[in-house]
């Protein structure tokens, strides 16, 4: 495996030589970070932002190196997504969540009630993003929001989600010294950034305010909030593990792909335990995944799955909530079919390596950014169709070799 690797890690940095873009300060603008915030400054103002606010906000601020850093490593996307889900429903996060679930049955159960939320799932993505509480992050908001829109490849999401942190303050939800969070500004117990606070987070017992960080009736209503306008629904099924037919169409495989379960059970799919007709509603719609292509399991994933994706775009991220709010509700139940362990994830470099590849090759994956989004596994499928491989659209380690060799 280190000769691969190595391998690999040349054939990337070679294409990378050939005009491929990293991210962080070295690939940014030569615009300083001091001249690049004396500009925002008006653009905060024509936001409507006082200049009391601007001024509490940014007066002596400095740009966090740290924080490029961590935006090309994000564990959803950097880890191979079983080793993220070892840790994300590990058996003490589990145990941990059952017992959460029990000490705020009673106020769960309200919100379930109201927002049509499932506690478990609420329960879940609480220990995910903060583990139940503990862990908020103590990254200055406003410091890390400034430094992703000032350079890198995330600026628009930065420059917006710095307007919505501002006004947060402006309108005095929140004061300067509360907005601390992740490295991505994303914030409290249930880490919320800046627009999906203003939009969604609820002030479930009147008091005036919404505390994300300290009042747990508006840690979970807010959470709720936002997955029922994703919309959740209590009682439905996220999705299910399956076991696809000898000679399978893997391009099938895709998140264009919506059909009823009993079109893809006349296909030949089954359930990975028990029955896969009678045991869910034959009319529900659903996608197949497939988090490891080919070799890994396979998954058919209902409108509740697409919802948690709202809240973090991340597959792993999706499995991981949905496998451990099943366990938190009380499942022992495991994954039949085995990961590819053998298998790994690709570094930034590499990831943009393959698409700059895919595009030298006539097949275009979007962006060369090295997110590998709808659009570079629908290219990636296309070149794997055009090399008789099975076309799941997996940008696998083997795959980034075949491309550049």
């Amino acid at each position: 495996m280190r000769g691969r690797a190595g391998v690999l890690s040349v054939a990337a940095a070679c294409l990378l030589a050939g005009g491929v873009l990293a991210s962080g300060p070295a690939a940014a603008q030569s615009t300083s970070f001091e001249d690049w915030l004396e500009g925002f400054r008006a653009e905060a103002a024509a936001a409507g932002i006082s200049q009391e606010v601007i001024a509490s906000a940014f007066d002596g601020l400095r740009s966090n190196d740290r924080v490029f850093e961590l935006n090309d490593s994000q564990p959803e996307f950097a880890r191979a997504i079983w080793d993220y889900l070892d840790g994300a429903v590990s058996a003490t996060r589990v145990a941990n969540g059952r017992a959460k679930l029990a000490e705020n049955r009673a106020l769960l159960t309200r919100i379930e009630q109201h927002y049509g939320v499932s506690a478990e799932v609420i329960v879940a993505i609480w220990g995910l993003e903060s583990s139940y509480g503990a862990l908020m992050g103590d990254y200055d908001s406003i410091q890390a929001l400034a430094t992703l829109a000032w350079q890198g490849r995330r600026t628009a999401y930065g420059r917006s989600q710095l307007i919505g942190a501002l006004k947060i303050i402006q309108n005095g939800y929140a004061d300067r010294g509360q907005l601390k969070g992740s490295w991505a500004g994303a914030m409290g117990q249930t880490q919320f950034i800046p627009t999906t606070y203003l939009v969604y987070a609820v002030d479930d017992d009147g008091d005036g305010h919404r505390d994300i960080w300290s009042n747990l009736g508006d840690v979970f209503a807010s959470t709720a909030n936002y997955l029922a306008a994703s919309k959740f629904t209590a009682g439905e099924p996220w999705g299910v593990e399956i076991k696809l037919p000898e000679g399978f169409d893997y391009s099938l495989a895709n998140s264009d792909e919506h059909h009823a379960l009993a079109e893809w059970a006349a296909m030949g799919i089954g359930a990975a335990r028990g029955e896969l007709i009678g045991a869910y509603d034959p009319n529900m719609r659903g996608r197949i995944l497939l988090p490891a292509g080919a070799r890994g399991p396979a998954f058919l994933v209902f409108e509740n799955f697409e919802a948690i994706l709202k809240y973090n775009q991340s597959t792993a991220y999706g499995l991981a909530v949905s496998l451990l709010s099943e366990r938190i509700a009380g499942s022992e139940q495991q994954i039949a079919s085995s990961w590819p362990r053998d298998d790994r994830a690709l570094s930034l470099s590499e990831r943009q390596a393959l698409q700059q590849a895919l595009k030298d090759k006539g097949f275009d994956p979007g962006p060369v950014d090295g997110v590998i989004g709808a659009q570079t596994k629908r290219a990636l499928r296309d070149w794997q169709r055009s090399e008789n491989l099975p076309a799941d659209g997996y940008a696998s380690a083997d795959t980034l070799m075949r491309l550049t060799s």
